[in-house]
């Protein structure tokens, strides 16, 4: 038989999981969010702030709601991850660079 929509052999978490997943993602939203409407830090170190809590956002979601971590189980959904995220970095990235080369290549001098 196939596998359809019944069939449930990966791990699902717990409540106590989701429900501390869903703690640690309010904390790690609301964290930046008073960082932008009460600075207490430069805009610089303001972003930098924003970004780290970002990646750690990201890796709460995924060992809670995605149920992803370093165990053998899971180890292929990590590496279809890693290779999803490493492919999505060089579009992303690549576009910018391109982006930035046609504008610096067709730039209009001034006289």
């Amino acid at each position: 038989m196939g596998h359809g929509h019944n069939d449930h052999s990966g791990s699902h978490g717990s409540f106590k999981s989701y429900a501390i997943g869903f703690i640690l993602s309010v904390i790690l939203t609301a964290i930046p969010f008073a960082l932008v409407m009460h600075p207490v830090t430069s805009t610089s170190a303001t972003i930098a702030w924003i970004f780290i809590l970002a990646a750690v956002q990201v890796v709460v979601h995924l060992h809670y709601f995605l149920h992803m971590d370093l165990s053998p189980a899971s180890r292929d959904t990590v590496v279809s991850f890693v290779f999803t995220a490493i492919i999505i970095v060089l579009v992303i990235g690549g576009s910018i660079w391109i982006m930035q080369n046609l504008n610096h290549n067709t730039m209009i001098m001034g006289d």
